[in-house]
């Protein structure tokens, strides 16, 4: 596989190779990332890392803490255990699970050629160093090579500027604005809608 090169505020990303499980390994900051689909092993991890995501970035997620806290890794477990239309994509660094994303296809028949990324999210320590450009390379990638995968979409508060960056840097593009898509509290948060048409 090919060496590909990112730059994002002068920090490198680059590919390293890719394993046969499908996980990429990228360098940056001096670091070492590996990109990998989630497996029933990451469940516990993965529930700790989605509770700091609600408890951190309330504003940013449909799914409440405390909603989230009545789901045990239990359900990630069997998610992750039987993935067939739901893939969650972790960024690891030295071991430790600092990122991810989850793309899920559409499972109607007139909808296949659908799909949406969600739940995305990256430790504070892990931004602004390419774990996030890392994730949506790989879940984009992932997408292409099924071939049954034509579009995707996403949604983004309004506010979250440097989210919406990233998207627009992958080839995402803006298609509509939800007004008051979330409420948190006494809060309502506009949401943006966004696709990438793959073919």
């Amino acid at each position: 596989m090919g060496c590909l090169f990112m730059f994002k505020r002068k920090i490198l990303i680059k590919i390293l190779f890719q394993d046969k499980i499908g996980s990429i390994h990228y360098t940056f900051g001096g670091g070492f990332l590996n990109i990998r689909l989630l497996t029933q092993d990451d469940a516990e991890e993965y529930a700790t890392l989605r509770l700091e995501a609600l408890r951190l970035n309330p504003e940013g997620f449909a799914m409440s803490y405390e909603e989230e806290q009545m789901n045990t890794k239990e359900k990630y477990r069997a998610r992750f255990a039987s993935a067939q239309s739901v893939w969650t994509f972790g960024a690891f660094h030295q071991g430790q699970l600092v990122g991810a994303v989850t793309l899920i296809q559409e499972t109607l028949q007139k909808l296949k050629h659908r799909a949406n990324l969600t739940a995305m999210y990256v430790t504070a320590d892990a931004r602004e160093m390419g774990a996030g450009k890392a994730l949506m390379t790989k879940a984009l990638s992932f997408a292409r090579e099924r071939q049954d995968i034509e579009q995707i979409y996403l949604s983004v508060v309004t506010t979250n500027h440097p989210a919406k960056r990233l998207y627009r840097s992958v080839g995402f593009e803006s298609y509509a604005v939800e007004e008051k898509a979330l409420k948190w509290t006494d809060t309502y948060t506009d949401e943006e809608k966004m696709v990438l048409f793959l073919s």
